[in-house]
């Protein structure tokens, strides 16, 4: 059978990774590793989980470089397979289990999971044991039913939030660019490497997963900086510009503006305030973030 790991990246939302620490241990397939890195949180611990800590003085979290870390050291503890799941994201029972299964029937697959966006908890918190209930899956996704699996041909539909995939097949990958910094690019960046070295796409219907509430911005003003620096690099990899939606709608802001061909900032650095909302924002088109900034 093989050494499954589960990693997580951190920084804040401490009653969140709780919450995924209970549906960890009720899934039908605990993971043999829990790997957990905190990104500039040095007090974080967590029970029965390797917590690795990551602390950097740039502009962003290091949001690439923390998957990387947790995947080495998942794969020099002898993990086979390689389940990311976002901090935000509680694991369905049996998301462990069928990520394995998966990988192992095909290990040339990056297997993403379905994600539920719940809604806020109540006074006494979600009931764990029921999410299942509330099952509804983000309506920018595919989102097959339990037992299906399904390709993807489009890599640009990939999320972060939760996939798996075989620890070979991350190496031959050679995981995320490391050149992303803070919010923004490095999922459709790693989409696009996984085609370009000869690996597939797949979601996976038994691999469900419940975002916990949390208010997000609209467009995502306070990473502006984060994201136009970070479209600029995947413009420099891939020729195209990224999270065209978000720029835009900083240019109408007056936030960003096109120059000859390039997205900058303005000289006008003052961020407004943009409401708060629970419906997932987008990169490019309907990609919602995950949620650990």
């Amino acid at each position: 059978m093989s050494t499954v790991a589960l990693i997580t990246i951190v920084h804040g939302r401490h009653d969140h990774l709780a919450n995924q620490a209970v549906t960890v241990t009720d899934g039908t397939r605990r993971p043999d590793l829990w790997v957990v890195v905190a990104m500039n949180d040095p007090t974080l611990t967590v029970a029965g989980a390797c917590v690795l800590h990551l602390d950097t003085d740039l502009p962003g979290l290091p949001l690439a470089a923390a998957r990387n870390l947790g995947a080495r050291h998942a794969i020099s503890l002898g993990a086979d397979v390689l389940v990311f799941l976002d901090v935000d994201c509680l694991p369905g029972p049996r998301l462990v289990e069928a990520s394995a299964a998966a990988v192992d029937d095909a290990p040339d697959v990056v297997w993403s999971g379905v994600v539920t966006y719940l809604p806020p908890p109540p006074d006494r918190g979600y009931a764990l044991t029921d999410l299942q209930t509330l099952d509804a899956p983000h309506p920018g996704r595919p989102a097959p039913d339990a037992g299906e699996r399904l390709d993807n041909p489009d890599p640009d539909l990939f999320w972060s939030l939760c996939f798996a995939l075989h620890r070979h097949t991350w190496q031959r990958i050679g995981g995320f660019c490391e050149e992303y910094v803070g919010y923004g690019g490095e999922d459709t960046d790693f989409a696009r490497v996984v085609h370009e070295r000869g690996f597939r796409h797949g979601w996976l219907g038994d691999a469900r997963a419940y975002h916990q509430h949390h208010e997000i911005e609209s467009p995502p003003v306070r990473h502006v900086d984060a994201i136009v620096r970070n479209a600029a690099i995947f413009h420099d990899r891939w020729g195209v510009w990224p999270m065209t939606t978000w720029l835009n709608a900083f240019a109408e802001l007056g936030l960003v503006e096109c120059h000859d061909g390039r997205w900058r900032r303005t000289q006008a650095h003052d961020v407004p305030a943009v409401p708060e909302r629970q419906t997932p924002g987008t990169t490019s088109g309907a990609q919602p973030r995950s949620g650990h900034v």
